[in-house]
């Protein structure tokens, strides 16, 4: 009893809460969702996350960063003590390299992955209401047309329309039900037909129950075979519904085709990254005469257009197969979440970086002529973070302040190791050689002497 009082004070409040403030679903659905995603956004910003930036040497300043970084990275070698050009110097260039980026700065160029987030958060709420909404407004279309039946019977045995109502209040109705009783004590408490009908499509919030409920008033008022045309109402209101479903069965097959494009599309681009992408930046782009190609993350920017993609697309569906975009978030929020998790798995490098990291194995702390090719080749060994080799991996080779590498993108064998053949510079000096894939870094130095 204390449990049943309880529940009814509640309601009440409830009511009164809703009725003096006029809340409305919206403010949970819709601004609740949006203002968490602000304020997430908000605290990733303020607590360092930022977007993956754009390595310097894409830029107009590439020679004067590269010459910067060179200069750095042979002053700390030098004081470091390195007059021994051997394993034990390049053992040292490796160390210095890998601070280049440290594990708590990679762990916050990932604001993209945050935003994404913060738009599932903001729409993935909306949308399921949107979702049940409909399927609500359907049962109640579907049972208000089994209500217009059932009236139009009553009539037939000589009952009026109020009767009608109120002996129809007591029986099951289905999800409009609770209306129906609602209507049926307002022309109980003196309420005429029509103010009760109308607060009843009010309520049900339908406009083809709207509809229907305007043209049963205007037959109640005007008289005559009022029974027949509830009848014939009750069987249109039924032929639309069926109309309505078999159009939306129609075009699910767009539904399937939408879906099908985006998948070709995350498909397209993980066979461009994984096999075509390399080979353009390490070879394709040179022979063209591109300039800082390799240095632009081509994975990152397929990654956004492939969620904004996602989200536009499900929008679009929405509109075409249900008549509105708020309808298609919930198709949004099924297509980013997919392509997502494709987009962690295929296209974005993976392993991510801070479960890499690049040992030199050989060839470091060679001493060679300007211009002319080491004797011995570089190698270097991708492993994981339990020591494990890494193969089938692509690792991004270069030299510094100046020379060549053979190749420029080489791929690890089943070792997880990857050999190159350096060209230094023709200045005398210390030449740094790196090995990247994604921010883990190895490095080994080089001593050329000119040959004069």
């Amino acid at each position: 009893m204390r449990s049943g009082e309880f529940r009814l004070r509640i309601a009440r409040y409830m009511q009164m809460i809703h009725l003096r403030y006029d809340i409305k679903r919206e403010y949970f659905t819709v601004a609740v969702p949006v203002m968490a995603a602000f304020l997430i956004l908000i605290a990733a910003l303020l607590t360092g996350h930022t977007f993956v930036i754009q390595d310097q040497s894409v830029t107009g300043g590439e020679d004067d960063a590269r010459l910067a970084a060179y200069q750095a990275l042979v002053a700390e070698l030098e004081e470091a003590g390195e007059g021994e050009e051997s394993e034990n110097g390049a053992g040292t260039g490796e160390n210095t390299g890998a601070q280049e980026d440290t594990p708590d700065n990679r762990s916050k160029d990932d604001l993209d992955h945050i935003l994404v987030f913060a738009v599932l958060i903001a729409i993935i709420p909306y949308s399921v209401d949107t979702y049940f909404q409909k399927r609500l407004f359907k049962k109640r279309e579907l049972a208000f047309s089994e209500f217009l039946f059932k009236l139009s019977e009553l009539m037939r045995g000589g009952i009026d329309p109020v009767k009608g109502v109120i002996d129809l209040s007591t029986t099951d109705l289905g999800s409009i039900g609770g209306n129906v009783k609602g209507a049926a004590s307002a022309m109980i408490l003196g309420h005429s037909f029509a103010d009760a009908m109308n607060d009843m499509a009010a309520t049900l919030k339908s406009r083809l129950i709207a509809k229907y409920i305007n043209l049963v008033v205007q037959a109640a008022y005007t008289g005559g075979a009022v029974a027949d045309l509830l009848l014939r109402t009750s069987e249109d209101m039924r032929a639309v519904i069926g109309i309505e479903r078999e159009k939306e069965g129609n075009l699910k097959q767009y539904v399937v085709i939408f879906y099908l494009a985006q998948g070709i599309i995350v498909m397209l681009v993980y066979i461009l990254s994984a096999s075509l992408l390399p080979l353009i930046q390490g070879v394709g782009m040179e022979m063209l005469g591109g300039s800082g190609v390799s240095d632009i993350d081509f994975e990152r920017g397929f990654f956004h257009m492939i969620m904004l993609n996602a989200l536009l697309g499900g929008i679009i569906i929405g509109q075409i197969t249900e008549g509105g975009m708020k309808h298609g978030l919930k198709h949004s929020a099924i297509l980013m979440i997919l392509c997502y998790i494709a987009c962690i798995t295929l296209i974005l490098p993976t392993p991510a970086a801070e479960d890499v990291t690049i040992e030199l194995v050989s060839g470091g702390g060679q001493q060679g002529i300007g211009g002319v090719p080491l004797m011995e080749p570089v190698v270097f060994r991708v492993c994981d973070t339990e020591g494990e080799n890494v193969p089938e991996i692509f690792v991004k080779m270069s030299i510094s302040p100046g020379g060549s590498v053979d190749p420029s993108i080489v791929r690890t064998g089943e070792d997880g190791t990857v050999s190159i053949k350096a060209v230094p510079g023709e200045e005398e000096g210390t030449y740094i050689i790196k090995a990247e894939v994604g921010d883990a870094i190895g490095t080994a130095t080089v001593r050329v002497e000119t040959s004069e």
